[in-house]
């Protein structure tokens, strides 16, 4: 796994900036350095050993062949997610939570089905044999399934994690992970409480450059160890047609 950031990369990137003092959660308190000027600073060696944590525990989810899905509907956040998401060839859901993504998991199954279904059948040019009328209704629904569910596409279980990326703008993805017992890592800047979060890496989750860097470094530890799993499904792979036993003559 690469180093996780230093102390000046995350000072440049403006990850100590916490929220105004008056808006704080005082179970943050022990991972924040003090305040200056009515705002909150982030005690940067708590953000590195806490993002030790969660990126080892990223890292672990998938070199097993595990999924980390992948929340951030913040605006600003939302490219930045997806971008690092495709990566590390994670799922992502960047547009509105939906209600029962997993608590209600049958549901949302059904609608990835009928989504795939459709964009399968549009790009066989199955579709050519409806009306023009039709054709449109069914464009219209796959560019809405589009933005509902095209980030989690290919999720076809519970994810084994979570990344969120604001646990304050996204709370029902946590609440769902939480009744599921999906484990979560999440940013948690100072008006956060980390205590509902298993790995919660204190840092600023409104700063562009700061989301860049956690989000990035996330992205970075899923991937690798996606990578690991991969090099070892293929290496077992090897190693049985090589032991696979030849046919008597």
């Amino acid at each position: 796994m690469g180093k996780t950031p230093t102390l000046v990369d995350m000072l440049q990137s403006g990850v100590h900036f916490g929220h105004r003092t008056s808006k704080w959660h005082p179970k943050m308190k022990k991972y924040l350095f003090g305040n200056r000027q009515g705002i909150h600073i982030i005690n940067l060696e708590e953000t590195q050993k806490q993002m030790e944590k969660a990126l080892a525990f990223c890292k672990q989810v998938t070199s097993r062949g595990g999924v980390v899905l992948f929340v951030g509907t913040k605006k600003q956040a939302a490219p930045i997610i997806e971008k690092a998401a495709r990566d590390a060839g994670m799922p992502f859901v960047t547009k509105r939570w939906l209600g029962g993504t997993l608590t209600n998991f049958s549901v949302i199954a059904n609608l990835l089905k009928r989504f795939k279904d459709l964009k399968r059948k549009q790009e066989k040019g199955e579709l050519g044999k409806y009306t023009k009328l039709e054709q449109l209704k069914f464009s219209e629904q796959i560019k809405m399934l589009e933005e509902k569910v095209g980030g989690i596409q290919d999720l076809m279980r519970i994810p084994d994690a979570m990344f969120i990326q604001d646990v304050h703008k996204d709370k029902t993805a946590l609440e769902e992970a939480a009744r599921r017992g999906v484990k979560i890592a999440a940013t948690c800047d100072s008006n956060i409480n980390p205590t509902r979060i298993d790995y919660p890496i204190p840092a600023n989750d409104d700063a562009i450059k700061a989301i860049e860097l956690v989000v990035g470094m996330v992205a970075q530890a899923c991937k690798e160890g996606r990578e690991e799993w991969e090099a070892n499904r293929s290496r077992l792979a090897g190693a049985l047609v090589q032991n696979k036993p030849r046919a008597e003559v």
